[in-house]
């Protein structure tokens, strides 16, 4: 893992990928409301399956160098259940999960009436994760959601117990100011994940400040995703309304800088080279 702060775009699918990487990112992040809301077109609250998040982290992790982080939910069910969840997500190519601590059927982590589970079945359950990891630079990034339903010192103590259990990296969900960034590295040892999700219960903040308060790994789980679907939100509107894509031809890829993206000439070389 790395020593300093890595900024892990959220991807959701292969072309996102492919253009996070190009954009210059470090590493990826698999975001588990954007699979969620974009191949389902249903909320994030544990409708996507196992076999469909390991699906999806399979398309991404083909065509990036890159490592790639992704979402998985509670891991799908118990501790038996987590370890087929690890065993799918190496196999998908993968660099490494997290798992949260919420009740099943889980919720967004920036909304309210959440529900934790009891510590010693999320020690469980990473415990599982670990021990069935067969990479052991896999990483199993333990999230708590505890902070908006048991308060700071209780997501603390719960992150202490997780690292003890032996997660690589922990994920405090939900955290409302940079102080409690900060406390919350205070009290905990070894490398931390921040989301910084927008329009939720986290500010904004830089990744640079991060940098200071001594985060390892900071995601953009739904910038590229919002961004995309309010563009295709007024496309469809211009189109429909109007009978016409004219005034909107400057806002799209064209057909060759779309055919770049995607090495169209490169799959062409090659087929044509076996003539």
């Amino acid at each position: 893992m790395s020593k300093d702060t890595v900024l892990m775009p959220g991807v959701f699918n292969a072309i996102s990928a492919v253009s996070a990487t190009k954009a210059g990112a470090q590493a990826l992040y698999v975001t588990g409301a954007g699979l969620t809301n974009g191949v389902l077109g249903v909320p994030d609250i544990a409708l996507a399956t196992q076999t469909e998040f390991a699906q999806q982290a399979s398309y991404v992790t083909a065509v990036t160098p890159l490592p790639v982080l992704s979402d998985a939910d509670t891991g799908f069910g118990d501790a038996l259940s987590v370890m087929r969840t690890v065993i799918e997500m190496e196999r998908a190519g993968l660099a490494g999960i997290h798992l949260e601590d919420q009740v099943s059927p889980k919720r967004c982590g920036h909304l309210d009436g959440k529900a934790v589970v009891e510590t010693a079945d999320m020690v469980r359950k990473i415990r599982a994760a670990v021990d069935s990891k067969r990479d052991i630079s896999f990483i199993i990034c333990a999230r708590t959601d505890a902070y908006g339903v048991e308060g700071l010192d209780a997501a603390i103590e719960r992150a202490k117990a997780y690292v003890d259990a032996g997660a690589d990296a922990i994920f405090p969900e939900g955290l409302q100011s940079e102080a409690e960034f900060e406390a919350f590295r205070n009290g905990v040892s070894g490398s931390l994940l921040a989301n910084m999700t927008e329009f939720g219960k986290t500010p904004i903040i830089a990744v640079s400040r991060f940098r200071e308060l001594g985060y390892q790994m900071v995601i953009f789980p739904m910038t590229a995703f919002r961004v995309m679907l309010k563009a295709i939100d007024e496309c469809y509107l211009e189109l429909i309304h109007k009978g016409t894509q004219a005034e909107i031809l400057h806002s799209m890829r064209t057909r060759s800088e779309l055919y770049e993206r995607i090495e169209y000439s490169a799959y062409d070389d090659k087929d044509k080279s076996w003539a």
